[in-house]
Protein backbone atom coordinates (compact mmCIF):
# COMPACT_ATOMS: atom_id res chain seq x y z
CA UNK A 1 0.00 0.00 0.00
CA UNK A 2 1.53 3.45 -0.73
CA UNK A 3 0.42 6.25 1.31
CA UNK A 4 0.78 9.91 0.75
CA UNK A 5 1.77 12.58 3.40
CA UNK A 6 1.36 16.40 2.76
CA UNK A 7 3.45 18.32 4.80
CA UNK A 8 6.41 17.88 6.54
CA UNK A 9 5.83 19.49 10.10
CA UNK A 10 4.99 17.71 13.10
CA UNK A 11 1.93 16.58 11.71
CA UNK A 12 3.60 15.14 8.80
CA UNK A 13 6.88 13.95 11.41
CA UNK A 14 3.80 11.63 13.48
CA UNK A 15 2.38 10.55 10.69
CA UNK A 16 5.75 9.12 8.57
CA UNK A 17 6.97 7.57 12.11
CA UNK A 18 3.72 5.28 12.45
CA UNK A 19 3.40 4.24 8.27
CA UNK A 20 6.96 3.13 9.15
CA UNK A 21 6.89 0.87 11.45
CA UNK A 22 4.17 -0.80 9.42
CA UNK A 23 6.18 -1.52 6.85
CA UNK A 24 4.21 0.55 4.41
CA UNK A 25 5.81 2.62 1.05
CA UNK A 26 5.28 6.30 1.95
CA UNK A 27 5.57 10.05 0.25
CA UNK A 28 5.79 12.94 1.67
CA UNK A 29 5.49 16.11 -0.01
CA UNK A 30 6.79 19.07 1.47
CA UNK A 31 6.59 22.96 -0.23
CA UNK A 32 9.14 24.22 1.32
CA UNK A 33 13.13 23.19 0.94
CA UNK A 34 13.47 22.17 5.03
CA UNK A 35 11.26 20.20 8.09
CA UNK A 36 9.51 21.96 10.34
CA UNK A 37 6.19 23.94 9.38
CA UNK A 38 5.16 26.41 11.05
CA UNK A 39 8.06 26.56 13.33
CA UNK A 40 10.48 27.84 10.71
CA UNK A 41 11.28 31.38 10.83
CA UNK A 42 11.77 33.77 7.96
CA UNK A 43 11.86 37.26 7.60
CA UNK A 44 9.81 37.27 4.32
CA UNK A 45 5.95 37.94 4.27
CA UNK A 46 3.44 37.66 1.07
CA UNK A 47 4.82 35.12 -1.08
CA UNK A 48 7.43 33.17 -1.40
CA UNK A 49 10.26 32.72 -4.51
CA UNK A 50 7.89 30.77 -6.22
CA UNK A 51 4.84 33.05 -6.15
CA UNK A 52 3.06 30.85 -3.36
CA UNK A 53 2.11 32.60 -0.07
CA UNK A 54 4.48 32.57 3.15
CA UNK A 55 3.55 29.43 4.89
CA UNK A 56 4.83 30.19 8.59
CA UNK A 57 3.36 32.67 11.15
CA UNK A 58 6.70 32.58 13.41
CA UNK A 59 7.82 35.99 15.04
CA UNK A 60 10.85 36.61 15.94
CA UNK A 61 11.96 35.64 19.83
CA UNK A 62 8.94 33.68 20.07
CA UNK A 63 8.78 31.26 23.08
CA UNK A 64 6.87 28.83 23.67
CA UNK A 65 3.37 29.10 25.53
CA UNK A 66 3.31 25.66 26.77
CA UNK A 67 6.15 23.79 28.83
CA UNK A 68 8.36 21.41 26.66
CA UNK A 69 7.15 18.72 29.02
CA UNK A 70 3.78 18.63 27.00
CA UNK A 71 5.19 19.17 23.36
CA UNK A 72 7.01 15.88 22.59
CA UNK A 73 5.69 13.29 21.31
CA UNK A 74 4.78 10.22 23.17
CA UNK A 75 8.06 8.37 23.36
CA UNK A 76 10.43 10.73 22.07
CA UNK A 77 9.74 13.80 24.83
CA UNK A 78 11.40 17.59 23.69
CA UNK A 79 15.20 17.33 24.97
CA UNK A 80 16.33 18.25 28.59
CA UNK A 81 17.21 21.93 29.33
CA UNK A 82 16.24 24.08 32.21
CA UNK A 83 13.49 26.26 31.62
CA UNK A 84 9.93 24.55 30.64
CA UNK A 85 9.03 27.60 27.95
CA UNK A 86 11.71 27.80 25.13
CA UNK A 87 12.51 29.41 21.72
CA UNK A 88 11.01 28.25 18.60
CA UNK A 89 14.31 27.40 17.75
CA UNK A 90 14.45 24.72 19.81
CA UNK A 91 10.95 23.02 18.92
CA UNK A 92 12.06 23.25 15.20
CA UNK A 93 15.44 21.30 16.15
CA UNK A 94 13.10 19.15 17.69
CA UNK A 95 11.34 17.99 15.39
CA UNK A 96 14.10 17.78 12.93
CA UNK A 97 15.67 15.63 15.69
CA UNK A 98 12.46 13.24 15.44
CA UNK A 99 12.60 13.15 11.91
CA UNK A 100 16.89 12.08 12.09
CA UNK A 101 15.62 9.21 14.44
CA UNK A 102 13.25 7.49 12.29
CA UNK A 103 15.24 8.54 9.21
CA UNK A 104 12.47 10.41 7.63
CA UNK A 105 14.32 12.96 5.35
CA UNK A 106 15.02 10.62 3.01
CA UNK A 107 11.36 10.07 1.92
CA UNK A 108 10.64 14.55 1.81
CA UNK A 109 10.34 15.36 -2.05
CA UNK A 110 10.88 19.35 -0.67
CA UNK A 111 9.82 22.10 -2.69
CA UNK A 112 7.02 19.81 -4.36
CA UNK A 113 3.42 21.46 -4.40
CA UNK A 114 0.43 19.76 -3.90
CA UNK A 115 -1.79 21.37 -5.99
CA UNK A 116 -4.96 18.75 -6.85
CA UNK A 117 -5.84 15.60 -4.65
CA UNK A 118 -9.04 13.76 -6.51
CA UNK A 119 -10.08 10.44 -5.40
CA UNK A 120 -10.53 7.84 -8.90
CA UNK A 121 -13.44 5.54 -9.23
CA UNK A 122 -11.33 2.20 -7.37
CA UNK A 123 -10.73 3.84 -4.16
CA UNK A 124 -7.22 4.93 -4.98
CA UNK A 125 -6.02 9.19 -4.90
CA UNK A 126 -4.44 10.97 -7.90
CA UNK A 127 -2.14 13.96 -6.06
CA UNK A 128 -0.95 16.73 -8.83
CA UNK A 129 2.28 18.14 -7.42
CA UNK A 130 4.85 20.78 -8.84
CA UNK A 131 8.27 20.39 -8.04
CA UNK A 132 8.97 23.99 -7.89
CA UNK A 133 12.92 23.89 -8.26
CA UNK A 134 12.23 22.48 -11.98
CA UNK A 135 8.86 23.71 -12.69
CA UNK A 136 7.30 20.27 -13.53
CA UNK A 137 3.86 18.92 -12.86
CA UNK A 138 4.17 15.20 -11.90
CA UNK A 139 1.00 12.61 -11.02
CA UNK A 140 1.29 9.94 -7.97
CA UNK A 141 -1.26 7.71 -7.34
CA UNK A 142 -1.60 6.77 -3.57
CA UNK A 143 -3.90 4.37 -1.78
CA UNK A 144 -3.92 6.81 1.69
CA UNK A 145 -3.57 9.94 2.43
CA UNK A 146 -2.96 11.52 5.32
CA UNK A 147 -3.39 15.80 5.12
CA UNK A 148 -0.90 17.24 7.34
CA UNK A 149 -0.59 20.98 6.06
CA UNK A 150 -1.46 22.65 9.69
CA UNK A 151 -3.63 25.48 10.37
CA UNK A 152 -1.60 28.42 11.02
CA UNK A 153 -1.32 29.80 8.04
CA UNK A 154 -4.58 31.27 6.39
CA UNK A 155 -5.34 34.61 8.16
CA UNK A 156 -8.91 35.06 9.46
CA UNK A 157 -9.84 38.81 9.14
CA UNK A 158 -12.93 39.93 10.45
CA UNK A 159 -15.09 42.38 8.34
CA UNK A 160 -15.37 45.80 10.25
CA UNK A 161 -17.37 48.91 9.33
CA UNK A 162 -14.94 51.36 8.33
CA UNK A 163 -11.91 48.96 7.59
CA UNK A 164 -11.61 50.23 3.93
CA UNK A 165 -11.55 53.93 5.55
CA UNK A 166 -8.11 53.66 7.66
CA UNK A 167 -5.25 55.30 6.69
CA UNK A 168 -2.75 53.67 8.91
CA UNK A 169 -1.03 49.97 8.24
CA UNK A 170 -3.54 46.87 8.64
CA UNK A 171 -1.87 43.60 8.94
CA UNK A 172 -2.11 40.29 10.35
CA UNK A 173 -0.40 38.62 12.77
CA UNK A 174 1.08 36.00 10.05
CA UNK A 175 2.45 38.82 8.91
CA UNK A 176 4.29 40.18 11.65
CA UNK A 177 7.73 39.52 12.40
CA UNK A 178 9.57 42.06 14.75
CA UNK A 179 8.45 45.03 16.96
CA UNK A 180 11.03 46.93 15.15
CA UNK A 181 8.79 47.73 12.78
CA UNK A 182 6.60 50.04 15.19
CA UNK A 183 8.67 51.84 16.90
CA UNK A 184 7.16 55.29 18.25
CA UNK A 185 3.76 54.16 16.73
CA UNK A 186 0.55 53.64 18.25
CA UNK A 187 -0.69 49.81 18.11
CA UNK A 188 -4.23 48.66 18.01
CA UNK A 189 -4.33 44.92 18.60
CA UNK A 190 -7.48 43.18 18.32
CA UNK A 191 -7.79 39.94 19.65
CA UNK A 192 -6.74 38.72 23.29
CA UNK A 193 -5.66 35.16 22.72
CA UNK A 194 -2.17 33.52 23.51
CA UNK A 195 -1.15 35.27 20.15
CA UNK A 196 -2.55 38.55 20.89
CA UNK A 197 -1.32 38.84 24.42
CA UNK A 198 2.43 38.20 23.80
CA UNK A 199 2.49 40.21 20.70
CA UNK A 200 1.41 43.06 22.32
CA UNK A 201 3.45 42.76 25.17
CA UNK A 202 6.71 42.45 22.59
CA UNK A 203 5.24 46.02 20.79
CA UNK A 204 5.25 47.98 24.43
CA UNK A 205 9.08 47.46 24.02
CA UNK A 206 9.29 49.88 20.97
CA UNK A 207 5.93 51.16 20.37
CA UNK A 208 4.78 54.22 21.89
CA UNK A 209 1.56 53.26 22.88
CA UNK A 210 -0.18 49.86 22.67
CA UNK A 211 -4.16 48.95 22.97
CA UNK A 212 -5.28 45.01 23.01
CA UNK A 213 -9.37 45.26 22.20
CA UNK A 214 -11.02 42.43 23.06
CA UNK A 215 -14.84 41.07 24.11
CA UNK A 216 -13.45 38.94 27.07
CA UNK A 217 -13.70 40.75 31.26
CA UNK A 218 -10.68 43.26 31.98
CA UNK A 219 -7.67 41.52 31.95
CA UNK A 220 -6.50 42.26 36.12
CA UNK A 221 -3.18 41.68 35.86
CA UNK A 222 -0.42 44.54 35.82
CA UNK A 223 0.05 45.94 32.57
CA UNK A 224 3.22 47.89 30.99
CA UNK A 225 2.11 51.77 31.48
CA UNK A 226 2.08 52.11 27.57
CA UNK A 227 -0.53 49.16 27.21
CA UNK A 228 -4.24 49.71 27.58
CA UNK A 229 -7.20 47.12 27.22
CA UNK A 230 -10.50 48.65 24.98
CA UNK A 231 -13.56 46.62 24.07
CA UNK A 232 -14.13 45.45 20.75
CA UNK A 233 -14.13 47.81 17.99
CA UNK A 234 -17.21 49.03 16.82
CA UNK A 235 -16.03 50.99 13.44
CA UNK A 236 -12.97 52.14 12.05
CA UNK A 237 -12.00 55.75 11.49
CA UNK A 238 -9.62 57.45 9.02
CA UNK A 239 -7.76 57.68 11.94
CA UNK A 240 -8.01 54.83 13.97
CA UNK A 241 -10.92 53.30 15.89
CA UNK A 242 -14.47 53.46 17.97
CA UNK A 243 -15.03 51.06 20.48
CA UNK A 244 -18.12 49.69 21.21
CA UNK A 245 -18.06 51.42 25.04
CA UNK A 246 -18.16 54.78 22.81
CA UNK A 247 -14.41 55.36 23.47
CA UNK A 248 -12.59 57.05 20.13
CA UNK A 249 -8.29 56.48 19.80
CA UNK A 250 -6.28 57.78 17.14
CA UNK A 251 -3.46 54.43 15.64
CA UNK A 252 -1.08 53.84 13.17
CA UNK A 253 -1.50 50.26 13.03
CA UNK A 254 -4.24 48.21 13.09
CA UNK A 255 -2.83 44.61 13.77
CA UNK A 256 -5.44 41.35 13.95
CA UNK A 257 -4.31 38.78 15.88
CA UNK A 258 -8.20 37.04 15.33
CA UNK A 259 -6.66 33.92 14.53
CA UNK A 260 -6.58 31.36 10.98
CA UNK A 261 -8.84 29.32 8.94
CA UNK A 262 -8.51 25.74 7.98
CA UNK A 263 -7.35 26.15 4.59
CA UNK A 264 -7.14 23.26 2.07
CA UNK A 265 -6.82 24.59 -1.78
CA UNK A 266 -5.47 21.62 -3.01
CA UNK A 267 -8.61 18.92 -2.28
CA UNK A 268 -11.13 18.63 -4.90
CA UNK A 269 -15.03 18.86 -4.50
CA UNK A 270 -14.84 15.55 -5.30
CA UNK A 271 -12.80 14.64 -1.83
CA UNK A 272 -16.38 15.63 -0.28
CA UNK A 273 -14.75 17.86 2.60
CA UNK A 274 -15.91 21.60 3.36
CA UNK A 275 -15.10 24.11 5.89
CA UNK A 276 -18.26 25.79 7.26
CA UNK A 277 -17.40 28.59 9.73
CA UNK A 278 -13.68 26.78 10.30
CA UNK A 279 -15.63 23.36 11.22
CA UNK A 280 -14.20 20.47 8.40
CA UNK A 281 -16.77 17.73 8.00
CA UNK A 282 -17.40 15.80 7.68
CA UNK A 283 -14.47 14.32 9.41
CA UNK A 284 -15.05 11.08 11.92
CA UNK A 285 -13.39 11.83 15.25
CA UNK A 286 -11.74 14.92 14.06
CA UNK A 287 -9.81 13.11 11.83
CA UNK A 288 -11.01 10.67 8.91
CA UNK A 289 -13.06 11.73 5.80
CA UNK A 290 -16.35 10.16 5.96
CA UNK A 291 -17.05 10.45 2.42
CA UNK A 292 -13.53 8.85 1.72
CA UNK A 293 -12.44 7.40 4.45
CA UNK A 294 -9.03 6.33 3.18
CA UNK A 295 -8.23 10.59 4.26
CA UNK A 296 -7.62 11.70 7.39
CA UNK A 297 -6.44 14.84 8.81
CA UNK A 298 -3.94 15.14 11.53
CA UNK A 299 -3.89 17.90 13.72
CA UNK A 300 -7.21 19.18 13.44
CA UNK A 301 -7.85 20.12 16.96
CA UNK A 302 -6.27 23.08 19.23
CA UNK A 303 -6.13 23.43 22.79
CA UNK A 304 -4.42 20.31 22.91
CA UNK A 305 -1.01 18.42 23.43
CA UNK A 306 -0.27 18.61 20.16
CA UNK A 307 2.70 16.23 18.81
CA UNK A 308 1.39 13.41 21.63
CA UNK A 309 -2.52 14.39 19.95
CA UNK A 310 -1.06 13.68 16.66
CA UNK A 311 0.75 10.68 17.28
CA UNK A 312 -2.58 9.41 18.85
CA UNK A 313 -4.89 10.29 15.66
CA UNK A 314 -2.58 8.68 13.16
CA UNK A 315 -2.19 5.09 15.85
CA UNK A 316 -5.69 5.91 15.34
CA UNK A 317 -6.51 6.06 11.72
CA UNK A 318 -3.79 3.42 10.90
CA UNK A 319 -5.92 0.59 13.02
CA UNK A 320 -8.45 1.09 9.67
CA UNK A 321 -6.51 1.88 7.11
CA UNK A 322 -5.03 -1.38 7.89
CA UNK A 323 -7.78 -3.37 8.22
CA UNK A 324 -7.60 -4.47 11.97
CA UNK A 325 -10.66 -2.81 12.41
CA UNK A 326 -13.84 -2.00 10.46
CA UNK A 327 -15.28 1.56 10.50
CA UNK A 328 -18.74 2.19 11.48
CA UNK A 329 -21.34 2.53 8.26
CA UNK A 330 -21.46 6.50 6.59
CA UNK A 331 -24.43 7.26 8.85
CA UNK A 332 -23.42 6.04 11.90
CA UNK A 333 -19.97 8.08 11.59
CA UNK A 334 -22.09 11.39 10.49
CA UNK A 335 -24.61 10.57 13.54
CA UNK A 336 -21.38 10.31 15.72
CA UNK A 337 -19.76 14.29 14.49
CA UNK A 338 -23.35 15.51 14.95
CA UNK A 339 -24.05 14.82 18.42
CA UNK A 340 -21.02 15.94 19.52
CA UNK A 341 -21.30 19.05 17.75
CA UNK A 342 -24.97 19.54 18.34
CA UNK A 343 -23.62 18.67 22.21
CA UNK A 344 -21.34 21.79 21.90
CA UNK A 345 -23.76 24.10 20.34
CA UNK A 346 -26.29 23.50 23.79
CA UNK A 347 -22.97 23.78 25.76
CA UNK A 348 -22.90 28.06 24.35
CA UNK A 349 -19.75 26.99 21.84
CA UNK A 350 -19.93 28.23 18.65
CA UNK A 351 -19.58 26.64 15.15
CA UNK A 352 -15.94 27.97 14.76
CA UNK A 353 -14.97 25.68 18.15
CA UNK A 354 -16.05 22.37 16.46
CA UNK A 355 -12.15 21.24 17.02
CA UNK A 356 -11.08 23.06 20.08
CA UNK A 357 -10.23 20.59 22.55
CA UNK A 358 -8.65 22.84 25.79
CA UNK A 359 -9.79 21.36 29.53
CA UNK A 360 -11.92 18.21 27.54
CA UNK A 361 -9.14 17.68 25.57
CA UNK A 362 -8.34 14.24 27.59
CA UNK A 363 -11.98 13.32 26.66
CA UNK A 364 -11.05 13.33 23.18
CA UNK A 365 -7.83 11.30 23.38
CA UNK A 366 -9.69 8.77 25.68
CA UNK A 367 -12.79 8.01 22.90
CA UNK A 368 -9.84 7.88 20.52
CA UNK A 369 -8.32 5.46 21.98
CA UNK A 370 -11.03 3.57 23.28
CA UNK A 371 -12.57 3.33 19.74
CA UNK A 372 -9.45 2.02 18.31
CA UNK A 373 -8.28 0.01 21.19
CA UNK A 374 -4.86 1.98 21.36
CA UNK A 375 -3.14 3.23 24.62
CA UNK A 376 -4.18 6.74 25.72
CA UNK A 377 -1.92 9.53 26.28
CA UNK A 378 -0.83 9.80 29.62
CA UNK A 379 -3.06 11.76 31.97
CA UNK A 380 -0.33 14.05 33.24
CA UNK A 381 -0.08 15.30 29.91
CA UNK A 382 -3.37 17.05 30.33
CA UNK A 383 -3.03 18.25 33.99
CA UNK A 384 -0.16 19.94 32.71
CA UNK A 385 -1.29 21.23 29.56
CA UNK A 386 -4.58 22.82 31.42
CA UNK A 387 -2.60 23.83 34.71
CA UNK A 388 -0.01 25.50 32.30
CA UNK A 389 -3.17 27.54 30.73
CA UNK A 390 -4.56 28.45 33.67
CA UNK A 391 -1.00 30.24 34.85
CA UNK A 392 -1.31 32.27 31.28
CA UNK A 393 -4.04 33.86 32.27
CA UNK A 394 -3.07 34.03 35.69
CA UNK A 395 0.17 35.89 35.22
CA UNK A 396 0.69 36.82 31.76
CA UNK A 397 3.50 38.52 32.69
CA UNK A 398 5.85 36.16 34.42
CA UNK A 399 4.24 32.40 33.30
CA UNK A 400 6.73 31.63 31.85
CA UNK A 401 9.14 31.61 34.58
CA UNK A 402 7.76 28.45 35.88
CA UNK A 403 9.70 25.33 35.53
CA UNK A 404 7.94 22.13 35.76
CA UNK A 405 8.98 18.51 35.90
CA UNK A 406 7.07 15.69 35.61
CA UNK A 407 6.95 12.65 37.89
CA UNK A 408 4.78 9.63 36.40
CA UNK A 409 2.10 9.43 34.03
CA UNK A 410 -0.18 10.66 36.28
CA UNK A 411 2.23 13.36 38.39
CA UNK A 412 3.96 16.40 37.65
CA UNK A 413 5.83 19.53 40.13
CA UNK A 414 6.73 22.48 40.00
CA UNK A 415 10.50 23.30 40.59
CA UNK A 416 9.60 27.01 40.32
CA UNK A 417 6.47 28.89 40.37
CA UNK A 418 6.10 32.30 39.72
CA UNK A 419 2.78 32.49 41.78
CA UNK A 420 2.55 29.71 44.77
CA UNK A 421 4.76 29.28 47.12
CA UNK A 422 6.04 25.64 46.75
CA UNK A 423 5.67 23.53 49.81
Amino acid sequence: MRYCIIGAGMAGMAAARRVFEIGEEVVIFERNNQIGGTWIYTDNVGTDRYGLPIHTSMYRGLRTNLPKEVMGYPDFPVPAQKNSYIDSKDILSFIRLYADRYDIKRYIKFAHHVIQVHPTKDGQWIVEVENLAEQQKLFYRFDFLFICNGHYHTPNIPCIKGSNRFQGQQLHSHDYRNADHYEDKAVLVIGAGPSGMDIALELTKKARRVTISHHMELLTFAFPSNLNQQTDVSLFTENGAKFTNGHEESYDVILYCTGFRYNFPFLGVDCGIHVDENHVKPLYKHCININHPTMAFIGLPFYVCAAQMMDLQVRFCLKYFKGELSLPTQNEMLEDMMEEIEDRLRRGFKKRHAHMMGPEQDQYYNKLARTADLETIAPVMTKLHNESSQRFIDNLIDFRNDIFRIIDKDNFEYINNTLYDIK
